[in-house]
Order: structure tokens, then sequence, then C-alpha cells
């Protein structure tokens, strides 16, 4: 499966438009992670614990949106988008959304 930011995939045309696909997770903080935060805060630095798992949040989007185009009959995913929003005070979404295409490589 392509996915790419792009409207276009080098090498490759569109054969076929399928439509919007996304996919999304919502992640709570752990409290335990939330006292590392502090001390962080305080010392400064990269927070490591949500970097962890802000990266998870992003390429489990990936694949649910990923899963729905292959399903949806796709090969490929072009304008593809992250999208993040804040359910309550310690949770947030993640949203992959873009759209699935049927590709195939250009003939020279």
């Amino acid at each position: 499966m392509i996915i790419t930011p792009s409207s276009t995939i080098a090498g490759h045309r569109v054969i076929r438009t399928i439509g919007l696909v996304k996919g999304s997770t919502i992640r709570a903080r752990h409290v335990g992670k939330d006292i590392l935060a502090v001390f962080k805060n305080v010392v400064g630095g990269e927070i490591e614990e949500y970097t962890k798992m802000m990266a998870e949040a992003r390429e489990q989007a990936l694949d649910r949106m990923a899963a729905e185009a292959t399903a949806q009959g796709g090969n490929a995913v072009v304008d593809m988008r992250f999208s993040t929003s804040y359910m309550m005070s310690a949770a947030s979404e993640i949203m992959a959304y873009g759209t699935a295409v049927l590709i195939e490589e250009e003939r020279a």
C-alpha cells in the first residue's frame, strides 16, 4: 500500500478514485507518565513517553486507514493527512485520512 501526502505517485497513474478513507484512535494519558512529564517540565527536554505514545497512535491510525482502503478495493492512498483533537483533558484523538485510489504502474 502506497500512502502519500501528495496528489500523485511518481511512475503510477490513478485508474480509479474510490473515495475518502480514514482511521482513528483515541489515546488517554497515563498517570505514571504524567508524573514523569512533570519532572521533565522542571528540568526541560523531550518527554519521550508521550513522543512514543503519539507515534504509536499515528501508526495505528495509519494502519486502520490503510485497512479501510484495502477493504474498498484500493491499493494506495493519496492526499493523506493527520488530524488531532482533544476529547477531554487527558485524551486525544489521532485521525489519518486521505483518498483511496486504485493505481497501476505507468508503461514506458
